[in-house]
């Protein structure tokens, strides 16, 4: 696994909603209730935007059709059968890091 720091972004304990871009990829950082959880920032019902939705209850909700996500899982709301990837968040003393596995990483489990 690689891990990225995020420039820009300072850890805060207020919410916020913002995309950037790491390792070839658009990633939605979300802060909610204290915490930052990284997911994938294409909705995979529409191909929308996540970090232009909002967040409520712990879910990250997709504003071309209101399509809910867990922030921790990436697993959509009931009834959908579908999902967004997660990443790993690691705060550190320099900042915000996220993790992306390779290709092998997920192949091999790790």
């Amino acid at each position: 696994m690689k891990w990225y720091k995020i420039p820009g972004v300072p850890y805060t304990n207020e919410p916020f909603i913002t995309k950037v871009k790491i390792g070839g990829k658009s990633i939605c950082l979300v802060g909610f209730e204290g915490q930052i959880y990284a997911l994938l920032a294409i909705c995979p019902h529409a191909g929308a935007d996540l970090s232009e939705g909002l967040c409520v209850k712990g879910k990250i909700v997709c504003p071309y059709h209101r399509y809910t996500y867990n922030l921790e899982t990436g697993k959509g709301g009931e009834g959908q059968n579908d999902f967004v990837t997660t990443y790993l968040v690691d705060i550190r003393d320099d900042g915000i890091y996220v993790g992306i596995k390779s290709f092998w990483d997920r192949l091999s489990g790790k």
